[in-house]
């Protein structure tokens, strides 16, 4: 059973930055494809972004595009979620999410929560004007 821990959620001031980070039990992340969803007060669960497995093609939602960038670490054992220029529309708990499998990176894979069987159990972000 795969385990993934998020770190690195807080309080910011809009306009800041943070940096999530999901590590895991496994030896290495690279088969797997990773997502980061979020839930806001009051709201759905929201797919953020997601990373290929074996690669580095990256998708994610219009409201983070140029703001938010996933990426792996070199050694393959964690994921990123580097978020700039954070607004209070941004405040959530984000979820690290994976999948032993190759999924193509386009918006099902991003948005289907269904698609994943592993999560963490999330970092919140809060966002403060």
């Amino acid at each position: 059973q795969l385990q993934l821990v998020e770190s690195g959620g807080g309080l910011v001031q809009s306009g800041g930055s943070l940096r999530l980070s999901c590590a895991s039990s496994a030896a290495t992340l690279d088969a797997y494809t990773i997502a980061w969803f979020r839930q806001g007060p009051g709201k759905e669960r929201e797919g953020v972004s997601c990373i290929e497995a074996f690669g580095t093609r990256t998708k994610s939602v219009d409201s983070v595009k140029g703001r938010f960038t996933i990426s792996r670490d070199n050694a393959k054992i964690a994921v990123y979620l580097e978020m700039n220029s954070l607004n209070y529309e941004d405040k959530a708990l984000y979820y690290c999410a994976s999948q032993l499998k190759k999924y193509s990176i386009n918006v099902a894979t991003m948005r289907a929560a269904e698609r994943y069987d592993y999560w963490g159990q999330g970092a919140q972000v809060t966002v403060s004007s």
